[in-house]
């Protein structure tokens, strides 16, 4: 039980996949303009990367490995998380219209989303069992979730905000980011067990 809180709080906080290893950038800038976005975001992102590593999990430890096919790891991979971000976006264009027309170009991103692949290969790496590698997915997945929602309440407020015109948009969006990654460097001191 210790190794899953170990797990969950190590990959929320202490390893953010956006704020220390630096994985899923893109949407993680693009997608922050509004928290709605985010959020919404943050749950097909959580969704596709848990399945993606059960998936991915699975082929890898019953069919790359026993067959010595690990060196096709990253393009098996890939075409697994293309094929569940179309099966996603299908599914939102018929459940939910309003978040798949908020998401828009930003859905498909999600295949190409290095945090999806990341997590899908650290798990292997790490040598977790199903079990762990699903709760590693999770719990990754709501530090992706917590660190855009907190970008995008910080980007609803700049935008309010009175900006010398230099500053505005990408730039103070950059500097926010990094002082967000710096804060979250202070919790690389805890030491869990």
């Amino acid at each position: 039980m210790l190794e899953y809180i170990s797990i969950i709080i190590t990959a929320i906080f202490v390893n953010n996949i956006v704020f220390a290893q630096f994985l899923g950038i893109c949407p993680f800038l693009g997608v922050s303009r509004k928290l709605s976005s985010a959020v919404g975001m943050g749950a097909a992102v959580t969704f596709v990367m848990v399945l993606a590593t059960a998936v991915t999990w699975l082929l890898q430890s019953l069919v790359l490995d026993p067959f010595g096919l690990g060196f096709m790891q990253t393009i098996v991979f890939i075409l697994v998380i293309a094929a569940l971000v179309q099966m996603l976006e299908i599914m939102l264009k018929k459940v939910a219209p309003a978040l798949y027309s908020a998401l828009g170009v930003f859905l498909p991103l999600i295949t190409t989303n290095c945090a999806v692949l990341g997590v899908a290969i650290l798990a292997i790496q790490k040598e977790y069992n199903l079990g762990e590698s699903l709760v590693y997915a999770f719990a990754t997945a709501i530090g992706f979730t917590m660190a855009i929602a907190i970008f995008a309440g910080i980007r609803e407020q700049l935008a309010r905000t009175d900006l010398p015109a230099a500053m505005r948009g990408v730039p103070i969006a950059l500097i926010c980011a990094g002082l967000l990654a710096m804060a979250f460097m202070g919790f690389s001191g805890i030491k869990i067990g």
